[in-house]
């Protein structure tokens, strides 16, 4: 019988692609992750990696081990999720994972009402670009710009994010010809506001790049140039105005999203009814 542990390493490692990069998953060094699945090798008599220079792709066989095990996986995480759902107790945390303007300007400044409501619920939010996995345990919650297509996830709409031109007064007062702007980096080049503003531009240039959200807010107000940024942003800064714009601004749905055995946690069911109501009001569907 080989040991579970060799194979949950065996299965990182089929997932992320490296062992650099399993390590950094598992929070051990890649010889450990080397050493763990030549364990598993050696158990099963079969060769499932190829140790190369700069690669380990999978054998045959470790393809198929791969796709069992990976079913092994789901199904612990299972177990997880139905064990956090049927063993509550009077205290809770509820792990919520949102888009990083959201969970900073729309879910953080209403926490301590959240708490003086339930005290017996913590709360712990990350506010990420990046998905979070839920059937890895990341969080139980997950409020995303992009609806999930997993048929297994509970997905609900619940707001919707609206964009506007920003800039100071002084720079709104600029002749259109000589507005300066400020954009996202190349990471974000596809999203629906960053295109927008590339329509926009018509020649005119974009003097300042940033990966964040808070950089170009903080840029823009300095007076650098104009900007495009979520309504619930920049709408109550008062160091910035909404310019006109020929063209209709893009807008992005929100989802709340979870897994339906976690929904019948009564602590999870109250964490999403807050964050509905909350992004409903923030970010409401209908104008």
């Amino acid at each position: 019988m080989f040991d579970w542990q060799d194979l949950k390493h065996f299965v990182v490692l089929a997932r992320t692609g490296s062992l650099s990069a399993a390590a950094r998953e598992l929070g051990c060094d890649h010889a450990t992750v080397g050493r763990r699945v030549a364990a598993l090798e050696k158990a099963l008599g079969l060769r499932l990696i190829l140790r190369l220079p700069r690669s380990t792709p999978l054998t045959q066989d470790g393809q198929r081990v791969a796709g069992l095990a990976a079913e092994i996986e789901n199904q612990s995480h299972a177990i997880v999720r139905h064990a956090r759902s049927a063993g509550e107790t009077p205290q809770a945390q509820v792990r919520i994972s949102a888009p990083p303007s959201v969970a900073a300007r729309v879910i953080a400044p209403h926490i301590a009402e959240f708490h003086q409501a339930f005290p017996h619920i913590t709360l712990v939010l990350s506010g990420e670009a990046s998905i979070a996995e839920l059937d890895r345990g990341d969080a139980e919650v997950a409020v995303r710009m992009v609806r999930p297509q997993q048929p297994d996830l509970l997905v609900q709409r619940i707001g919707m994010m609206r964009y506007r031109l920003y800039a100071t007064p002084q720079h709104a007062a600029l002749p259109e010809a000589a507005r300066a702007f400020i954009a996202y980096d190349h990471h974000h080049s596809n999203q629906p506001h960053q295109q927008w503003l590339l329509q926009l531009l018509q020649g005119r240039p974009v003097v300042f790049q940033a990966s964040d959200l808070f950089s170009l807010q903080e840029a823009a107000r300095s007076g650098l140039g104009a900007v495009v940024l979520p309504t619930f942003v920049a709408d109550n800064d008062p160091l910035l105005v909404a310019l006109p714009t020929s063209i209709a601004p893009p807008t992005r749905e929100l989802w709340l999203v979870t897994y339906p055995d976690l929904a019948r946690s009564t602590a999870i069911r109250t964490v999403m009814t807050f964050l509905s109501d909350l992004i409903g009001k923030k970010c409401p569907l209908a104008t």
